[in-house]
């Protein structure tokens, strides 16, 4: 359905975008991840058509964005960070007006109108002024001009930001709703919100593609070690001794946990990980201990996103480093 190859953008000798290709199949939801400053915007902005691109071609539906931007547009529907509303139109008003710029037939657009209405939930404040609306009210609006048309595509830009818990809730499973009947490019900023709504996770940093994965296959890359949290009734001292005759263990570390009981981390190859697991509980038996907890830890997608973007360690950052300090 999107299919990006080479995508460079230059501001002056800055370069935004940096060769990046990518294709997302139809029927997916892809959350799309960068630090702040990491070219996402741009290339959101590049796949609508709001921005020319210096090499690279974007084609959406099989159109070609630049050489036939008019129907590859068709086939999107796009919600900036900052929803286009006009305050001082209802959401019928509003809507009734994107209908007849994107050209629908005018004997079909109060059907078109009536149906995203009820699919973003906004019958109830169809004839309310944008402006008394709540953020919540007003970010399904800018979301129901985005399906005006039944686009084939849906681009989202920071879709939840602003929003109360309550609120985020609800425009995320409207979002998830869209993905059983549109290819969805949501970016956000908080990664639970993406791991919880997206097939796929695109991450980009400084302009190049450093990532394009599902977020279990993500864990698994990021994740060369496996770590199980034990939480214990024995010692420190205890611990050590009886962990001290099992084999796999490459690191320990102990803090307090839950109830003044001991919390223990325990890295192992993944490979070693079942085996581990497997003789903890008989070997704190052996000497009258219980463990009250065992649990596998995976690295979550804010750790994954870190270790990703995080600049690499270099003599010359850490002389940069230096420097301040001096």
């Amino acid at each position: 359905m999107i299919e990006v190859k080479h995508l460079t953008k230059f501001y002056g000798d800055h370069k935004a975008v940096d060769d990046i290709s990518f294709t997302v199949r139809d029927g997916t939801v892809c959350g799309f991840l960068g630090p702040n400053g990491a070219g996402k915007s741009t290339t959101m902005n590049i796949m609508t058509g709001c921005l020319s691109a210096t090499e690279g071609t974007i084609t959406i539906g099989g159109y070609d964005i630049f050489e036939n931007p008019i129907e590859a547009k068709k086939c999107i529907g796009y919600l900036p960070e900052q929803p286009p509303l006009y305050f001082e139109e209802t959401p019928r008003e509003y809507l009734r007006f994107v209908a007849e710029a994107k050209k629908i037939p005018r004997e079909k657009i109060r059907e078109e109108i009536d149906r995203i209405m009820e699919e973003t939930q906004l019958t109830a404040v169809a004839d309310r002024l944008i402006k008394n609306l709540s953020k919540g009210y007003k970010q399904r609006v800018g979301i129901a001009q985005t399906l005006l048309g039944n686009p084939k595509v849906i681009i989202l830009d920071e879709p939840t930001v602003g929003l109360d818990p309550i609120q985020v809730v609800e425009i995320r499973d409207l979002i998830k709703s869209l993905g059983e009947k549109h290819t969805v490019i949501l970016s956000s900023h908080i990664l639970s919100e993406v791991q919880n709504m997206c097939d796929e996770i695109l991450i980009i940093s400084k302009g190049k593609l450093i990532a394009y994965d599902t977020a279990e296959n993500l864990e698994k890359m990021m994740q060369p070690r496996t770590s199980i949290e034990v939480l214990t009734d024995a010692d420190e001292e205890e611990s050590k001794a009886v962990l001290s005759s099992v084999e796999g263990i490459e690191k320990l570390e102990f803090s307090e946990g839950e109830q003044g009981l001991l919390k223990i981390l325990i890295d192992t190859a993944p490979e070693n990980e079942f085996a581990v697991r497997k003789v903890l509980s008989r070997r704190f038996a052996a000497v009258d201990r219980a463990v009250l907890k065992m649990d596998v830890v995976k690295a979550n997608l804010e750790e994954i996103f870190i270790e990703l973007t995080s600049p690499e360690e270099t003599p010359e950052n850490q002389e940069n480093e230096e420097e301040k300090v001096q």
